[in-house]
């Protein structure tokens, strides 16, 4: 169970009330629990308290990790190469088109395999977060060829927070050019935190940074202060 200090009483709390059974994280990786389900209730519970499922078989696990890849969407950088890319891109991005499909595709082509072996996202993954989405609180940006999906990102909506889940691209950077519209427009509606929850090079790039587990915890407090923008989402020139 997480050691008590700012932000991780919350963690506690959360282990306390749902159900689920604490573990003993040998490895530091911020593994903090097993069990419970994919309801919508104990998901949003979940993020509230900066809580995440990984994997769910055989069961379920749930992390909250001791040091959290975070982006400030006032602080996105993007570099020259990045730049390029967009000035001379020509795909359509649009929020919310086809949150089911970008999840799907995902399961197939994750991005972010750092978080595993391979993707995680299985069809009770998928349904549980469609489920999310048609409440209002989970949500896609897009990007389109021609009529075809070719990248995406998908996550979870809360107060000044979103929680970005995962990403794919059937294109090269497709799936980045979707990102960095998603922040930008994150940043227009004044939601801050972005968490990118485990660290990879692409998201440094980008700005986030490694902040400790006590650090993230007091931010997001802060931040579910702020009223939620419930979906469906769209970008204003869409």
């Amino acid at each position: 169970m997480a050691e008590v200090g700012t932000g991780e009483e919350s963690i506690d709390n959360w282990i306390e009330r749902s159900g689920v059974e604490a573990v003993d994280d040998e490895f530091d990786e911020g593994w903090i629990a097993k069990g419970g389900d994919l309801s919508p209730e104990l998901l949003i519970d979940a993020y509230k308290c900066g809580v995440f499922p990984w994997d769910v078989n055989p069961e379920i696990e749930w992390y909250a990790p001791r040091k959290r890849m975070v982006l400030l969407t006032s602080e996105l950088h993007v570099g020259a190469t990045m730049r390029r890319v967009l000035s001379r891109s020509s795909l359509e991005i649009t929020l919310d088109r086809a949150f089911k499909s970008v999840v799907r595709n995902c399961a197939v082509t994750d991005i972010n395999d750092s978080r595993s072996g391979g993707t995680w996202i299985d069809d009770t993954v998928i349904e549980a977060y469609t489920k999310l989405h048609e409440q209002g609180f989970a949500h896609s940006c897009e990007a389109w060829r021609d009529g075809k999906l070719v990248g995406g990102i998908y996550g979870i909506s809360l107060g000044g927070v979103f929680f970005a889940e995962s990403m794919f691209n059937s294109e090269d950077n497709a799936g980045k050019v979707a990102f960095v519209y998603l922040v930008r427009t994150l940043k227009e509606w004044g939601i801050e935190l972005f968490d990118c929850q485990t660290s990879d090079v692409w998201k440094e790039r980008f700005g986030a940074r490694l902040w400790p587990r006590s650090k993230f915890q007091s931010h997001l407090k802060e931040a579910l202060e702020m009223q939620t923008r419930l979906g469906p989402w769209e970008i204003k020139s869409e």
